[in-house]
């Protein structure tokens, strides 16, 4: 992978795309979720394309479930960004340990975390592109894309963070609600992730590290998530999709 870094400091990707899509089964019985489509585009194709568009060139993708299927789509795919495999036919390693398992591909600087399965619609801005341009390593470990809550379409959930004024985030508190969740995209730095275990672990683990340093950041997502997390869900997204004036 190339070492140079467009202007942003950002060069490189992290694509989540090992898990097993339980909850959208029967779905994700033959085809892993990253493949399952929107708009007659594979999820994971979303991601990539949008990655591309806010020009980073360098991604790598983990596997785990169907993991040929994955490798032999990626391998298809024409164009950017240029795609390397981190392999976890082994072992699963959550959203940490598969970060942490590849970070002698990412390099150095600070990268992009995208989860495979993260879908919306863009607002006049794409949110990629505001997600880089608003990181400060001074101030953040982490920044994260969050949505609302309340206009997200297909969640039904109480919301994940509160988010002050300057973008610092708290967790929900027990029994509380929330404004904001976590749209599944995320910026941080492999030196955040010194001293973390070996094996499995989730990446709210730094989550939690970074708020409790008051360095954990959020940007509110310009448009509309699209939750697409059981059959249902992807029904009402791809309605969505076609109704939308702004096509994703």
């Amino acid at each position: 992978m190339s070492d140079q870094a467009p202007d942003h400091g950002i060069a490189r990707a992290f694509v989540l795309a090992a898990g097993l899509g339980k909850r959208m089964r029967p779905i994700t019985a033959t085809v892993p979720k990253p493949l399952v489509e929107v708009g007659g585009r594979a999820l994971v194709d979303h991601a990539l394309d949008r990655i591309a568009e806010a020009g980073i060139g360098e991604v790598v993708v983990n596997v785990h479930y169907l993991a040929d299927l994955m490798e032999a789509h990626l391998v298809r795919r024409a164009g950017p960004p240029r795609i390397t495999i981190s392999d976890e036919r082994e072992r699963l390693l959550e959203t940490g340990g598969g970060v942490r398992k590849a970070l002698p591909l990412l390099g150095e600087g600070p990268f992009l975390i995208l989860n495979s399965d993260s879908f919306w619609l863009e607002g006049p801005r794409p949110n990629l592109q505001r997600l880089v341009a608003g990181w400060d390593p001074q101030r953040m470990d982490m920044l994260l894309l969050l949505a609302s809550a309340a206009t997200s379409l297909g969640y039904e959930g109480a919301g994940d963070f509160q988010m002050e004024k300057d973008g610092r985030l708290a967790r929900r508190a027990e029994r509380e609600v929330a404004p904001f969740v976590y749209a599944g995209v995320a910026i941080t730095t492999p030196a955040f992730f010194a001293d973390t275990p070996e094996g499995p672990f989730s990446l709210n683990l730094l989550f939690d590290r970074a708020a409790a340093n008051g360095r954990l950041h959020g940007l509110r997502l310009d448009g509309q998530w699209l939750h697409v997390g059981t059959p249902e869900g992807l029904r009402d997204a791809e309605e969505r999709v076609r109704t939308s004036a702004v096509q994703p």
